[in-house]
Parts: C-alpha cells; structure tokens; sequence
C-alpha cells in the first residue's frame, strides 16, 4: 500500500500522562478480580550481548528477505532465524483506521471483555516460554565444575593405582579408593542439582512478588490489569517510566515520546516514538514498541499486535541459547579460592611425589611403592579439597534470600546479596525514596502575598474576597496543568483519604486544588486539554494547552482563546516570565523588585525543606496553535514556541516530610562506616534542608563548588582514613549542583569530591546521576544507588548494587538488582547486613573446613615420608573426613546470626579483603591446625605406645624396618596396630573439630556472649551437624564392611573422650585468643586476627 493514510489525530488530554481525556465517558476502574486473584509476572528481560548481536543479525535479515520480496528473489533460509516471518509483518505500515479492522479492535472502546477472555484462552498468557534447558550440559556441569574435576582426577589415579600401577599385586583398597571419590562426586552433582532446582524455585516465587501491571481500556473502560492478561487488539495506554508489555503498534503518541531499546540493540541512545512508519523493517521502524523495552519520556497509546512467544522478544529469545553475565564479586572470591585450594593441593601432590621419586625409592626401595605413593599424595590433594563449600555457597545465599524474602526485599539473583555487604557510599534519591512521597501544598504565594492553603480556601469560599480571583486562576493552573486524576472507587472519601493515579507532586498540586474547590472534574470539562508536553528531568517543567468550551469570555480565566500553562522549577521558569499576578487579579510587569521578591520566598521556603513549583499561564490565539498535525514532533516544538513572555500565577510550596526511620537509618550506616550522598533533582536549598532533617549533612559548615575549584590546600582524604571513631571530629560537608558539576572538573577535583563524608548533588540531571556513580566507582568505591524515577535508571544500571522502589517506575525496578517491595529505606540496613554475613558466614566454613580437611590429613602422610612412621591416617578416612564427617557441621555455620558488631565495622574493600586471606590461613593453619595436628598425632602413638608397646621414637626412621618381626610382632598384629591407630586419629579429628566448631562461630566474641543454646544468637543447626558427624564415625569404625574393605577398626572407649578434653582445649585457646584481642584492641595479635 504505497498511500499513506492516518486517522486524525484525538485530542489527548493531560489528566494522567498518557490516560483517557478527562471530559470523556470512561472511567478508570482497577479490575481488582485480575490483579488480586494471581501473583504471575512477566519474567525479568535481562540485557545480554547474545541478545543484542541476534537482534541485530535479525535485522538485517529481516531487511533482505524485504528486498528479496521486493524483486522476487527466492532467498536462501538462513538458519539462525525467522526473519521471513517478521518481514511479511505489516502493522507498522498500515495506516492507524486499517489497524483496528487487522486486530478486531475499537479504537475508542478497546475490545469486550468476552473477546479478550476468548482471546486469551485461545493464544495463552502473554509469558515468554523459558528456553529449553541443555540437560546434558547441566549433567557435565554438576559432575565436572568447581572441585569435582580434582575429585575425578584423584579417583582416575587410585583406580590406575589398582592397576596397572598396582601390578603385580594389586591392592584392591586402592580400587575401592576411586570408586569411594566416583561415588562422592555422584552425591554432590546430585546435591548440586537439586539445590540449584531450591534455589530456583525460591527464586521464582521471589520474583512473583513483582507482577508487572499496565492501564488497559476494554468495554470503554481503563482497566488496571497484569501485563500476562493482555492479548491481541488490547489498546494499552503508556506512561513515561512504563515497560512495554507487548509488542504495540503506536496509534498517538507526544512529540516527545521516546523509548529505550538498548535491551535489544544494545545501543544507549532512545529512539523517537512516531505513529507513522520510519522504515520498512518491521525491527528498525519507530511507530512499533517492542515487548521488554521502556518508554523513557513522553505519553501514548498502543494496540497489541503481538503477545508471548510471538513478539520480537519472544523470536529472539528463542534464538538466544547464551548469555554472557559478568561475575559478581563473590564469584571472583571464589574462584580465586578454588584456585589458590588447586594450586596448594597438585603442587603438595608433587612434592610428595619428588621425594619418594629421589630419596625413598633410592634408600628406602621397599618402604612405599609406586602405587602406595601415588594414592597417598592423591590423598592429599583431595584432603585439600574442602567439598563442603560448594554446598555453603549456595546454602548460605539462599538463607539470605528467603530472609530477604519474608523481609519484603526482593534480590533478582543469589550473589547480588554479597556485593551490598561491600557497599562504601549509598548515593539516594530523595523523593520517595528519603521522603514519605506523600506531598501536600502548604504555601502559596502571589509575589507581593504570602497565604496558607487554609487562607486560600477561605478566600475562594467567600461571597466577595480580593484575592478571589487570583485564588481561582490558581487554582485552575494547579488543576489543569497536572497529569494526575482521582481514582473513581475513592472519589467519595475525604479529599486526603482518596487514592490518586500520579505521580507524588501532581498528586499533591492535585488535592489541593481538589480542596480549595471540589470541582476539579468539572474544570478539566470546561478547559478540555487539547495538547501536553510532560514534566521531564531535562527541561524540568510540564506544559498544558486548553480550550474553553464556552465560546465567550465569561469563564473564570477571562478568555475564549487558549490557555498555555506551564509548572516547573521557579529558577528555570523564571527567566521565561515577563509580568506577574497579583493579589488582586490584574498583571503586573515582572521588575527586578518583584524577581527579588520571588526569589526570596523560594529560598525562604527551601530552606524549610518544601518544594518550590511556579504556575505561569498565557493567552494564545486560537489560530496559533492548531491542536493536529501529521508531524508530533512539529507539535511540540510549537507548544515549546510559546514557552516565553509568560505571567505568573504563583508559587506552591509543597511538603514531603522525611521517612521517621531515616534519621535512624543514616545514622546505623554511619557507623557500618557506609557514606550515604543525597543526589536528586531538587533545588539545593530544599535538598540541603531534607538532608539536614534526615542526618545526611550534620557540619555546620558547608563546602560549595568554590572551595573545591582552585585550591589545593584542603584534600578531606585524611578524615575518611581517620581511626578516630568520633564520626563528629571527622566531618566535612559539600552541597554541589548541577551548574557545579556542568563546569571542566578534572580528576584532581573529582579526587576531593570523593573523598567528602557527606555530600548533597542537588537539581541533577540523569547524565550527571551516572557520571557522579561512575567517577565514585573509579576511586575505589563500591556504589550502591536507590531511586525509584525514571531519571535514577542509568545510575541505578551503573552502580555495583541499583535499589529501586517496589512503587517506583518499571524502568527503574528493571535497572535495578534489588527492589524494596514495602519502600521502607531502613530495609537497606537489613540487606547491607545480610550481605555482611554472607561473607563472613562463608569465612567461618572455610576456616572450620581447613584444619582438619587439609592440614591435619597432610601431615601424616609427610610424617610418613620424611620420618619411616606407620602412616597415621589412611587414605580412605582421609576422604571421610574431608567428604562426610566435615561437611554437616560446616553447614550448620550458615545459619550463624549476625555477630554484634558486624555493622559496626568498615566495609570490606573488595580488591584487597578476600574471602581468604593470610589472617584467615594463620587461624586455620597455624593456630587451630596445629593443636588438633599435634593432638591427633599424640593420640595415634599413645594408642602404639598403650596397645603395642611401640613407642614414638622406636617408630621413627623406621621405613623398612616395619615388617614382620619388628618389635617381636608379626606383620598382621602390626597392621592391626596401625589400623586402630589411624581409627583413633581419625576419631580424635572428628571430636576436635567440634571445638573448633564452636570457637569459629565468632571472630571476636565470646561463646558466652553468642550462647548457641538460647537467645538472639542461638544455633541448634550446630549440635545437630555434630551429632550427624559422629554418628558417621560410629557407622565407619563398627560396620564390618567397612572394617574389611578399608581396614577400618572400633577403637577403645576411652578414646572417645580423650579428644573431647582436647577440644575443650581448643575453644578454651581460642576464647583466651579473643579475650586478648577485645581487652587490647590495636595490638599485634588484633592485627592478625581474622
């Protein structure tokens, strides 16, 4: 169709962006049946490479199968994608009357409810399928990935250590071994697997706690329902901030629409919306909002030509099989732990290795064998191997997920829960997020007049006031130029009780011109809007044109031409007015007195924490402004015409209190030693004032742009670096604009500003918000943005950890990687803790799993090298331990509560704190290591020296001595020896790790204060993991098949509880240790403390 037709333009009224005309017949109804009666939700749209190079791939097939068409070139089918298939789509070249036939739609009334109902049995929920999940590549990861690929190494040499190796007498232990390794690798993949199958689940239920709804006119009627119930023919109404719900063809739309497709081209810029086609390409037209992208500006309508699985997003996920995702912090620990376990591990294995090649084999030829060494020094390497960790990781993370879960905040994946324990500035929105986002007019003011809204009301009510007029143009401005409505179902309750569709400001400007005269609805009638340019960040004011019904001048603005509204921040509007209203109804030439006069009140009033919003109005011809063109851009470039010589209405001055639990929460952050910057869109004055008010600024002195511009005098470096913990002697405060930030600061400047304790970016724009968080991130800071705006998108996407607002914009909550479902701020203290614990949960298993799992099971086998002894502990009870008997008490230290003073530390810096570090391997190695090494070695020879006669010394440098004869005892009763002894070594590990246990429950408190039985710190997870693993040395030591198979043995009752007074010694070691450390806080040993 080469002619292209278009409906005219309706006129698109401002009561909410993007809604129904105010003097129409609709009426905005909730469906709560639909909303309340399921918890589904669009799954998240998440921005990977993939994406974007299939996007584009598809594109530009898409394009060649058009010129294909074109010419009648049969073309070959590639195979990554459908592209003939969006190429025959047509709905963007249609003209908008042809539209509704294609869908069997009604562009004023929007399809029945018994069609849609149709519809959607028929086509399904509009949910992309999820992908098909490569099994067989899940199978090798679960058997391959992490340790396992050791584990399978070591079992592949102890069966080779069978045979051949083995030859000609085989050991049929060493065959044993590597089936035992085999078997504990089928466990943990099945484990694995099924945690993982958990952890998705609890995060899908999760994530079904944020169901994605939209505005939908059916039957005339605006609906509120979930975006899954939309179907074909729908005509969707989109606001500035919305996610698209499906794919839509636009039918109106504001000269300033714009969309952010970047989750599909992967390109930043935002594309024009128009409602005729740009291109033939169905992907590349403008006049198509595509499922999964947002409408970052602007207000329109759309109908759905396409839902679900055949939508763009839906063809392109289908073709997606990859994701590129960058590694979160606790990713890169914990790799780097594996490879630092790897490393230790192979390179132990091959020094045992060396020696037995060059020293024992030589001197010593039939002490060990070939085979005999291998399986020890595998031994080794696998008792390096903590297997339990794996397991913690993902236990621990979904703890704190569920608990995250039942405290109303929702984390769209497990490790984003770590990286806010890292957390050094919290850079805040303040409206909604800081305030209560629940404004109301409390000043008004007519330049040379100052009144409360009480005042007003009164004026407006009386038969004959002076300044009833003004009143009323005022309160027709307030009235007119908002892009909020009441909600129908509310419309009979209180003016304050009722519920408003808006956002806060147009919200509040809008009860308040609902109180001063309940005759809103009839005022929007009257003065129908015939054309809107929304409120946006950049411009920071809204404009509103209107026409009177009444063809006279006999309404209360005095004119039958149109009225030009326009609100917005006094400073930027201001220089755009030429008279003034006064009091008493007439215009008055805007002089220098009366600028100075406005000027002052908006700071008067900033500084007293309210928002300053000026009202200006202007008369234009009806002649001017025609209300319809084929070109939206052009209409809104006419409307921005007019934006001058303006008269003022007035000034409002709106209150936002502050949260009551910020002052709290700021504080609690303070000491956590987490910088919290207010960075918001406010004027500065009204910024500072809020941040006074919520503890953000405390100095009396404040910094301004100037004490940073041209000295070098002041570097605030030192107050951050301070071991002073008097936060008051430390203090230095900055309140920055945006005109600050807009001037050539160099990184020398941006070094000062980073290094401020409190700071206030005020009147921001979005590009500033992200370049703030991203100058901070390059000095070493980890960012953690909260925002609930469309204009707190980029920075929330830019920062390590972005915080939306459970109310806030979808664009926002898409940005984000946490979302506070119940927009409670001090919810950010209880995820900043639980990522605190995370780690320091983790830290504790790490440093329970070493001393027995690695470094106590290493040591037998280099006291046998390098002394001749019997070997103390066997290669199969080395595996025990490291695979079984450790691995429920390890578990059982991810349900630690948070230790005291885990929000009173500074946060970790994550280049340089590690997960494991040398404090942590000192704890582990040479401090409860050795105790329990040297205990379980004193046991093992007590029980010869008891049991044998055979004393330490006469087993020292024995090597090829030990064998028949050898103290007047035969081979067999010398083999029985060792193998109770290595039981009782293996008993004595079991029972002294119950001491270390409890003592690494704590960095630095006391057992007695973190009581494991009762109260706050109570864990009876531990004794259960004790008993669990005891238990298993009981079945290990007294099963015969185990007795025969792998020589174990029951050992004497005694020895049962001789390791008990050593573990008691253990924790009595490392209580004296934490003692010192509290009672001398800067000393050596609190310096090498973990």
């Amino acid at each position: 169709m080469s002619e292209k037709l278009r409906e005219p333009v309706v006129d698109f009224s401002t009561e909410e962006k993007g809604q129904l005309p105010s003097n129409s017949d609709d009426i905005l109804e909730v469906d709560n049946k639909n909303v309340g009666s399921t918890s589904t939700s669009i799954p998240p749209l998440t921005l990977d490479k993939t994406m974007s190079i299939t996007y584009r791939t598809l594109s530009i097939q898409t394009a060649e199968s058009i010129e294909a068409r074109k010419h009648h070139i049969k073309k070959e089918k590639p195979v990554i994608s459908p592209d003939d298939e969006i190429a025959r789509l047509d709905y963007h070249t249609l003209p908008v009357n042809l539209i509704w036939q294609r869908v069997e739609s009604n562009a004023n009334l929007g399809l029945n409810s018994q069609t849609a109902t149709y519809r959607l049995q028929h086509d399904g929920k509009n949910t992309i399928s999820p992908p098909k999940s490569n099994v067989v590549y899940k199978i090798l990861g679960y058997l391959f990935g992490g340790f396992c690929s050791l584990l399978w190494f070591a079992a592949i040499i102890m069966i080779l250590s069978y045979k051949p190796f083995g030859n000609p007498n085989p050991a049929p232990l060493n065959l044993a071994l590597g089936v035992v390794l085999i078997i504990v690798v089928v466990i943990q993949a099945a484990f694995g697997a099924y945690q993982d199958w958990s952890t998705s689940k609890v995060m899908k239920s999760i994530r079904n706690m944020l169901p994605s709804e939209t505005l939908v006119i059916r039957d005339g009627k605006v609906h509120r329902i979930f975006a899954t119930d939309l179907v074909v023919g729908d005509i969707v109404q989109i606001n500035m901030g919305n996610k698209i719900p499906a794919d839509l063809r636009l039918v109106e739309v504001t000269g300033d629409m714009k969309f952010d497709r970047s989750i599909l081209t992967g390109e930043n810029a935002p594309v024009t919306a128009t409602v005729e086609a740009t291109d033939e390409n169905y992907l590349e037209t403008q006049n198509i909002a595509l499922l999964g992208t947002h409408c970052t500006n602007g207000t329109g309508k759309g109908v759905v030509v396409a839902t679900g699985d055949q939508t763009v997003f839906g063809r392109i996920a289908k073709l997606s099989s990859a994701t590129d995702s960058e590694t979160t912090i606790l990713q890169r620990e914990i790799t780097r732990f594996v490879l630092i376990i790897a490393g230790l591990s192979i390179s132990t294995g091959v020094i045992l290795m060396i020696l037995w090649a060059a020293w024992l084999r030589v001197n010593y030829p039939g002490f060990l064998t070939f085979s005999g060494m291998l399986v020890n020094a595998i031994s080794v390497i696998v008792a390096f191997v903590p297997e339990g960790m794996p397991v913690a990781v993902t236990l621990c993370l979904t703890l704190i997920a569920k608990r995250s879960y039942r405290q109303k905040i929702l984390c769209k994946t497990l490790p984003v829960v770590e990286t806010l324990g890292c957390v050094s500035i919290i850079c805040s929105d303040k409206t909604g997020t800081l305030t209560e986002n629940r404004m109301f007019v409390n000043n008004v003011s007519f330049v040379t007049k100052e009144m409360k809204t009480q005042e007003c009301k009164d004026a407006l009510s009386a038969t004959d006031h002076p300044e009833k007029k003004a009143i009323r143009i005022l309160q027709l401005a307030a009235c007119l130029c908002n892009a909020a409505m009441f909600d129908p179902a509310t419309i009979t309750l209180p003016v304050y009780e009722r519920v408003v569709n808006g956002d806060s400001t147009d919200s509040g400007l809008l009860r308040f011109a609902e109180d001063l005269k309940e005759s809103t609805i009839a005022d929007r009638l009257e003065f129908k809007t015939i054309y809107q340019v929304p409120f946006n960040s950049k411009n920071k004011y809204a404009i509103t044109i209107h026409r009177s019904i009444e063809d006279n001048n006999e309404n209360d603005l005095g004119t039958s031409q149109l009225t030009f509204f326009c609100k917005g921040a006094p400073e930027v509007l201001l220089e755009r007015c030429s008279s003034y209203l006064h009091p008493d109804g007439s215009e008055r030439l805007l002089d220098h007195e009366s600028r100075s006069l406005l000027e002052g009140i908006q700071d008067s009033w900033s500084r007293k924490g309210q928002r300053v919003l000026l009202l200006a109005k202007k008369i234009i011809p009806t002649y001017m402004f025609p209300g319809k063109s084929k070109n939206d851009v052009e209409m809104t470039n006419l409307a921005l015409s007019f934006n001058k010589d303006l008269c003022i209405v007035g000034l409002v001055g709106i209150v936002d209190p502050p949260r009551a639990e910020i002052p709290e929460v700021v504080r609690r952050c303070r000491r956590a030693g987490v910088r919290i910057f207010m960075v918001t869109g406010d004027y500065s004055l009204t910024a500072e004032t809020i941040a006074r008010q919520c503890g953000i600024l405390t100095a009396e002195k404040v910094d301004n742009i100037d004490d940073i511009i041209g000295t070098d005098k002041f570097n605030p470096r030192q107050n951050l670096d301070s071991d002073d913990d008097d936060y008051q002697k430390n203090i230095n405060s900055l309140v920055l604009t945006g005109k600050d930030l807009s001037q050539k600061l160099t990184p020398e400047h941006w070094d000062i500003i980073a290094n401020y304790s409190e700071i206030v970016f005020a009147r921001t724009t979005p590009e500033q918000k992200l370049k703030i968080v991203t100058e901070l991130q390059r000095r070493d800071n980890v960012v953690g943005v909260t925002g609930d705006g469309v204009n707190d998108a980029p920075a929330l996407k830019q920062a390590n950890i972005g915080i939306a607002m459970g109310s806030g914009s979808d664009l926002a909550i898409a940005a984000g990687n946490m979302v506070l479902l119940d927009n409670n701020f001090s919810s950010v203290i209880v995820a900043m803790e639980n990522g605190r614990l995370v780690f320091d949960n983790l830290k504790k298993v790490i440093l329970y799993l070493l001393p027995a799992g690695s470094w106590s099971e290493m040591w037998p086998v280099i006291v046998n090298v390098l002394l001749g002894t019997p070997l103390p502990l066997s290669p199969f009870l080395m595996i025990v331990i490291c695979c079984i008997t450790d691995i429920f008490p390890s578990l059982s230290l991810t349900h630690e509560k948070a230790e005291s003073d885990l929000m009173l530390r500074k946060p970790r810096k994550a280049s340089r704190d590690h997960l494991v570090n040398t404090k942590l391997i000192l704890q582990a190695y040479g401090f409860i290591g050795i105790m329990e090494m040297l205990f379980a070695h004193w046991m093992f020879f007590m029980y010869l020296s008891s049991y044998g006669g055979i004393t330490f010394r006469d087993t020292v440098f024995a090597f090829n001595n030990w064998r028949d004869g050898f103290m007047g005892k035969t081979i067999d009763e010398l083999n029985e020896l060792n193998y109770t002894g290595q039981s009782v070594y293996f008993v004595s590990l079991v029972i002294m790790q119950f001491g270390n246990l409890l003592s690494t429950r704590t960095r630095r408190r006391s057992i007695i204060q973190s009581n494991p039985f009762s109260g706050p710190t109570r864990n009876l997870y531990l004794f259960g993991g004790m008993a669990v693993s005891l238990i298993t040395a009981l079945i290990i030591l007294h099963v015969p098949f185990f007795n025969n198979v792998f020589y174990t043995r029951p050992i004497p009752v005694q020895f049962y509880f001789i390791p008990l007074g050593f573990a008691t010694f253990i924790l009595m070691m490392d209580e004296t240790r934490k003692l010192l450390v509290r009672a001398y806080p800067k000393s050596f040993l609190d310096r090498i403390a973990w």
